[in-house]
């Protein structure tokens, strides 16, 4: 049976804290929805009970920017693939914050920055809503992918900037806000 609130609790931080992927939806008025899984170890922040963050790197597109920028719905997605069964959705308005922002010192103190570290996206949560989970199987944990972060520790600044950081527009045009690379130790 699916239970709602309008904050999260400290159970349901509990159940965050254990959490090594999940997933984050988003969508404009037209176009596709998008459904981006999210794995990297410890880029997801519960800021308060109405309050949450995650560390987003360069990948293949840059959807979710647009879509908030947009719409500005977001829905958070965590599943337990272990004991108890559980599952826990997270719904909200959300925003980019990029390096050049002025919250971004605010927001990324809580973060460990990563190469390749595109923007950090800001969600106030709305309601929470966790239900049974019982469809969902049984699985471990074995590592998180090292991949990712690899890949942009090897790019200069000016081939990840054209590549990446210059993404303007979505899958369906929406407009993107474009961002300068951020590396570790560097001043943002």
């Amino acid at each position: 049976m699916a239970e709602f609130t309008d904050s999260l609790t400290a159970s349901h931080v509990e159940m965050i804290d254990k959490q090594s992927v999940y997933f984050v939806a988003t969508s404009a008025s037209e176009g596709r929805i998008n459904l981006s899984p999210k794995g990297l170890a410890d880029t997801f922040r519960v800021l308060s009970p109405r309050r949450v963050a995650y560390l987003d790197l360069a990948g293949s597109g840059n959807e979710t920017n647009a879509h908030l920028l947009a719409d500005g719905r977001i829905t958070v997605m965590m599943c337990n693939f272990d004991q108890p069964a559980l599952i826990l959705r997270i719904y909200g308005r959300g925003r980019p914050v990029l390096p050049a922002d002025p919250d971004w010192p605010e927001l990324a103190p809580h973060f460990t920055l990563l190469p390749g570290t595109r923007q950090i996206f800001d969600i106030a949560v709305e309601s929470v809503q966790t239900s049974c989970g019982w469809g969902v199987p049984m699985m471990s944990h074995e590592r998180h992918r090292e991949t990712l972060v690899k890949f942009h520790s090897g790019k200069d600044a000016g081939e990840w900037t054209a590549k990446y950081g210059s993404r303007t527009r979505s899958i369906d045009g929406l407009p993107a806000r474009p961002t300068d690379r951020y590396i570790p130790g560097e001043t943002g």
